[in-house]
């Protein structure tokens, strides 16, 4: 069992290189989108470096070998941890009125951002297979 467990998350060093690249800078240009139109964003810079970098990643590669669908649902259930977390200790703060609050209500914003961006490992995973692939 814990080798199977072992084996989801082995990875080559250029595979990892593609994971960490593509990770942190969907992470950046995010919080970057999420300031620019006053959604959400990190208290601070290096939060990309630990959420997309090392849960993530490893949340990511746990999921590869799902089918999409299916990396999406579980993606649901690893971000609402990661989203309800953050507005919970304050180190993610949600901009007053932002658009997830006008359409969804005060009370969803975490709900909301962890249905849109559930998206992250089947996106990720899809762009680091494709990126290995032209990489061969």
């Amino acid at each position: 069992m814990i080798h199977d467990f072992a084996i989801k998350f082995r990875v080559t060093g250029k595979e990892l290189i593609i994971y960490i690249v593509v990770y942190l800078t969907a992470g950046f240009i995010n919080n970057e989108i999420g300031k620019f139109f006053a959604i959400a964003e990190f208290r601070y810079w290096w939060q990309v470096l630990s959420c997309y970098g090392l849960y993530l990643i490893p949340v990511s590669l746990y999921l590869r070998d799902r089918s999409l669908p299916e990396q999406y649902v579980y993606g649901v259930f690893f971000l609402g941890i990661c989203e309800l977390s953050g507005y919970t200790i304050g180190s993610s703060i949600a901009h007053p009125g932002n658009i997830f609050e006008q359409l969804f209500g005060p009370l969803n914003v975490s709900l909301a951002m962890s249905l849109v961006f559930a998206v992250i490992p089947p996106i990720g995973n899809t762009i680091v297979r494709t990126i290995r692939r032209i990489l061969s």
